[in-house]
């Protein structure tokens, strides 16, 4: 269908979170009754963006025109009752209920107290019927499968005639069968007045169903064009990813030899048939976009997560439990480092030693002294910057943040630190300081295993580099002058 309007107009869009822009002057448009699809690497800025336009975040700055008029929602709810839907990755879904009864939740027509049938939900059940005729009105949401449930929330949307519905990777979770099902319905959407935002990491995706692409690079604005004057994948790369960025690697002279984890057949809900070595020193990078696998298999190894297959440390076969995995020598930087990595009521001096309290007791009592000493050492070494170890591990900046999970990993004596995306969030600055606390902590003969789903990240860290795909390594690579960034995005997007 040939488009003549704007819905959405994007002008000078900024959010900046404390020192970190997020979105920085993003500008374009998006036509009316188009598939219009939004790439870009993990921290591009997508999230933040979409958030702006459900109205989950407010702007720092800029402008939204919605059909040619100012557009600022202060909720979700308000973005919806003014035209703007949501699918997100996490279904908003009750199990429990009927089709019918979450089609007209939120949205129910009382008198009374007491709900009545109208119009409203015949249309619904109408709409639903010609998208998707398999799905009953009164079959429970619990039988349905990840398809058939954004089906109908799919549904739910047009029947509020929403003019913008945003997709995020709607296809992360579905089968080979359940996408086609879906594509045939993204595409049909056109002709109903619905105009779709798409959001995937697949790229192949793109070229199948988008009319206009949008690249994100670094909270920037990179490109907007049609799909048809797109010549292939690597164009695409080639936009999300800039310039070359592997001159920061520091190659070693020698490789390290001494194998210390060896993980073979590890698989479990997620991960498929993993099988790799670590040796002593060294930098191993899981690179992956959403829904690869990297925070999964992060947590199989350090036994948070229940697996098959086998996990031998420095000899010794590890079960998928924590706390002897701890003991064995293995720590966790995990990816929420607030909710997960620390103590955020606690003082720096009361977060350093939780993960061996025994070095700082004595006859089963804390040891001031000892305790003290920990802290003060953990902010010298790693250059926390804070004017007391008393200090609440809430009111430091996430860098010095994630400083503190470092130095409760060092405390440990770890000999094997499993970093979980260990500089999201965090400026520049502090960024460069945490790659120099990984490469000192490797040439100490610490084994660092880093999962990231920022290249830049993986490249200038790592030795060796497992690309991740739907829970698999697809390819392993030595870095080096030779590696090819074209050539791992297009692997870790589903490229053959």
């Amino acid at each position: 269908m040939e488009s003549t309007a704007n819905v959405l107009e994007l002008r000078g869009l900024v959010k900046d979170f404390l020192s970190v822009r997020a979105v920085n002057d993003v500008s374009f448009d998006v036509r009316r009754n188009t598939v219009h699809c939004l790439v870009g690497e993990n921290g591009a800025g997508k999230s933040t963006l979409i958030k702006i336009l459900t109205g989950a975040l407010p702007r720092t700055a800029g402008r939204i025109l919605l059909n040619g008029r100012e557009y600022a929602p202060r909720s979700t709810r308000e973005a919806k009752a003014q035209g703007v839907s949501t699918l997100f990755q996490e279904l908003n879904v009750v199990d429990q209920l009927t089709v019918a009864e979450n089609l007209t939740l939120g949205m129910e027509d009382t008198r009374f107290g007491f709900l009545r049938k109208t119009s409203k939900i015949d249309r619904m059940l109408d709409i639903l019927h010609s998208l998707e005729p398999s799905i009953g009105p009164r079959q429970r949401v619990s039988t349905l499968s990840v398809a058939q449930k954004q089906i109908v929330e799919i549904a739910k949307a047009v029947a509020a005639e929403a003019d913008v519905l945003i997709m995020d990777e709607p296809t992360a979770a579905i089968s080979e069968g359940e996408i086609e099902r879906l594509f045939r319905i993204v595409k049909g959407l056109r002709h109903r007045n619905v105009t779709v935002i798409y959001i995937s990491h697949r790229l192949d995706e793109i070229f199948e169903l988008g009319d206009t692409v949008t690249v994100m690079r670094d909270g920037r604005h990179i490109a907007t064009k049609p799909v048809a004057e797109v010549s292939d994948r690597s164009e695409l790369i080639r936009l999300m990813i800039g310039k070359t960025v592997f001159e920061a690697y520091q190659e070693r002279s020698e490789p390290p030899k001494e194998i210390v984890l060896s993980v073979k057949s590890l698989r479990n809900h997620k991960l498929g048939d993993l099988s790799f070595d670590v040796r002593r020193g060294e930098i191993v990078g899981f690179y992956g976009l959403v829904g690869a696998g990297k925070t999964e298999l992060a947590r199989a190894l350090y036994g948070a997560d229940p697996y098959r297959g086998e996990v031998v440390f420095r000899g010794q076969r590890l079960p998928p439990r924590t706390d002897e995995v701890i003991e064995a020598g293995i720590a966790l930087v995990p990816e929420e480092r607030r909710s997960q990595g620390l103590f955020t009521i606690l003082t720096i001096r009361g977060n350093v030693p939780v993960m061996n309290m025994g070095k700082i007791s004595r006859h089963g009592l804390i040891d001031g002294a000892r305790e003290r000493r920990a802290a003060r050492d953990a902010v010298a070494e790693l250059h926390i910057a804070t004017n007391s170890t008393e200090k609440e591990a809430a009111k430091l900046s996430g860098g010095n943040q994630q400083k503190v999970v470092f130095s409760k990993c060092l405390f440990a004596d770890a000999d094997l630190l499993l970093l979980d995306e260990p500089t999201r969030g965090i400026d520049v600055g502090a960024k460069s300081e945490i790659y120099g606390i990984i490469r000192r902590l490797s040439r100490q003969g610490k084994s660092i295993l880093v999962f990231s789903s920022e290249l830049t990240e993986i490249v200038n860290l790592c030795d060796t580099i497992h690309l991740l795909y739907e829970g698999r390594i697809r390819e392993t690579l030595r870095n080096g002058p030779g590696l090819d960034s074209q050539h791992i995005l297009h692997v870790v997007t589903g490229g053959v």
